[in-house]
């Protein structure tokens, strides 16, 4: 089974935006995130769980691609910005990271 070409574009995007410090649409624009990955780069692997939780798709691609990038970027700002209040709060299931599969993770 392959991932679909949307969420794989998806990923791709949002990705590419992360790397070069321009996620989020100007919510993070004072937070110079990317000079911290290699330091503290669990941040990072919420930051995709979030994206990935939240990221919607049907027949005719993802549905929702903003939301999931902006719910990830709140969780990067609330990181750097102990005063940042994410609005709404994120639920369990936002932040819930999944395994790369039962038996097959580490092959």
């Amino acid at each position: 089974m392959k991932v679909n070409k949307y969420v794989k574009g998806a990923v791709r995007q949002f990705s590419y935006w992360f790397a070069h410090g321009t996620l989020g649409a100007g919510l993070l624009k004072d937070i110079d995130y990317t000079a911290s990955l290699i330091e503290e780069s669990s941040f990072a692997e919420q930051a995709y769980i979030i994206f990935m939780n939240n990221l919607e798709y049907d027949d005719t691609g993802v549905t929702n691609y903003r939301h999931a990038e902006y719910r990830a970027a709140q969780y990067v700002r609330r990181y750097f910005d102990p005063q940042y209040k994410v609005e709404p709060p994120f639920e369990n299931w936002e932040t819930e990271g999944d395994p790369v599969s039962a038996e097959h993770w580490n092959m």
